[in-house]
């Protein structure tokens, strides 16, 4: 089941998934606090399996209402179940009430088939993000 989160509650899984183990300071986002964001959880029960962040920020190609993903993560042993999925499906549904027309995200690497499959598109070569590894800036298109 999803449901919205605090930002803080996030961390334990940006820290054990996307950064390796740093210590859950290394793991914050200046965007966490700002208006306009919003967390999701994934609980199965009452365990946290996954996570992600959603910001209002433009993407130079979204030329409307733009949310950036960010810190999307799920569980090791429960990754490829369908999880990740259910996170973004709820996050379209609560976007398209905002009137947002895109999200957008720096997606790692080997991340991107996933993100293709949901509709996602690469909109940029691969890059490198210091001390997280290489990525690819990708598109999805809300239909509204």
């Amino acid at each position: 089941m999803v449901r919205f989160i605090s930002a803080e509650k996030t961390l334990p899984l940006r820290s054990e998934v996307l950064r390796e183990g740093r210590p859950l300071s290394a793991c914050v986002f200046p965007q966490d606090i700002e208006k306009g964001g919003f967390h999701l959880g994934y609980f199965i029960e009452e365990e946290l399996i996954g996570i992600a962040s959603f910001f209002l920020k433009a993407h130079p190609l979204a030329k409307g209402i733009a949310y950036q993903l960010r810190g999307m993560a799920i569980a090791p042993n429960h990754q490829g179940n369908g999880f990740g999925k259910k996170l973004i499906d709820f996050a379209k549904t609560q976007l398209k009430v905002t009137n947002a027309q895109f999200i957008w995200c720096n997606a790692r690497t080997s991340a991107k088939s996933f993100y293709e499959r949901l509709g996602f598109e690469v909109v940029s070569p691969e890059f490198l993000i210091e001390d997280v590894g290489p990525h690819y800036e990708m598109l999805l298109t809300l239909d509204n």
